[in-house]
């Protein structure tokens, strides 16, 4: 039988608390797509500050998925297709968000990498 809250309910509560911890001193919440399931995970990741202000700018959207036993996951700025992306299987790989082409880091990308490495060790 599903919870009330939803079959990605737990899931969304361990990426939040995740990014909590990475991107120091926001607070984050989750909301699944309707159509994400905990072993095909789309979602985005809201930002607060410290007095609870929404801080759009920061948002991500998250997927994740398995192909054979690795975990996947791509994380990107939301409503920004002009920002790198960052997608981290093996190893993290940043794309340019307009060409796909593999780029260098951008500055503030190190919380996203400390995310998905946290994401890949607590889900692997």
């Amino acid at each position: 039988m599903p919870s009330e809250l939803g079959p990605c309910a737990a899931l969304e509560t361990l990426i939040a608390a995740a990014a909590d911890v990475c991107s120091k001193p926001y607070q984050h919440a989750v909301l699944s797509a309707e159509e994400a399931t905990p072993e095909d995970y789309q979602g985005r990741i809201e930002c607060r500050n410290g007095e609870g202000e929404r801080l759009r700018e920061l948002d991500l959207e998250l997927e994740m998925y398995r192909s054979g036993v690795e975990l996947n996951l791509t994380l990107a700025w939301a409503d920004q297709p002009d920002r790198p992306m960052l997608w981290h299987g093996q190893h993290p790989v940043w794309m340019d968000g307009e060409s796909g082409k593999r780029c260098s880091s951008p500055a503030d990308g190190a919380p996203l990498e400390a995310l998905a490495r946290r994401l890949r060790a607590l889900l692997a």
